[in-house]
């Protein structure tokens, strides 16, 4: 949902389903995101990344890893682009193992700094929900959030339910602990 008197984007979405869906381009342009996400302080910091700052060379690695665990059926990654440009993105993964396989989980979702506010979490949001039901026939997602950054209040809005926390189980910086807050969604 766009803040107040904020021009809203309307970002095109667009799946990456197989590591050929990725060239050269868009995976440098997945890096630059993340880079400045985390920089921002942002929450999407993979166990494979150093805390911040970090540098696209930091990150690429992590980005050659998703790219090459897409699978139609297994792990998806969602692209908000507006102009042709790279305006966010997030993982959908989902895992065939018969005890969870009606549900998906939410992985990485970011925007870049500068078009915060704007409505791209909200679209992409809405449209993973949307693959995950229609195209996976997923019955219900989930995902955890770093507490401390007014995610929780974002996922509220867009029908997410709190069902747990684990507390103080993200340590941002010493003495700086945080909730990882766990979150589902119905579809």
């Amino acid at each position: 949902m766009p803040s107040r008197g904020v021009v809203p984007v309307v970002p095109e979405l667009v799946q990456l389903t197989t590591p050929r869906d990725v060239p050269p381009a868009t995976a440098r342009q997945l890096a630059d995101c993340w880079t400045a996400v985390v920089n921002a302080g942002g929450a999407v910091i993979a166990p494979e990344l150093p805390m911040p700052p970090v540098s696209a060379a930091d990150v690429a690695p992590a980005v050659d890893r998703l790219v090459r665990a897409l699978d139609p059926l297994r792990c998806r990654i969602l692209l908000a682009v507006d102009g042709g440009t790279l305006s966010g993105w997030l993982v959908l993964r989902h895992d065939p193992h018969p005890l969870v396989a009606h549900c998906g989980v939410v992985n990485h979702l970011q925007t870049l700094p500068g078009l915060r506010g704007r409505g791209i979490g909200s679209a992409l949001m809405t449209g993973v929900a949307d693959v995950a039901r229609d195209e996976l026939g997923l019955e219900r997602l989930q995902l955890s959030a770093r507490s401390g950054c007014g995610l929780e209040e974002f996922y509220r809005r867009l029908g997410w339910v709190e069902v747990g926390r684990w507390p103080g189980a993200l340590r941002v910086a010493p003495g700086d602990d945080r909730d990882d807050v766990l979150m589902s969604l119905t579809l």
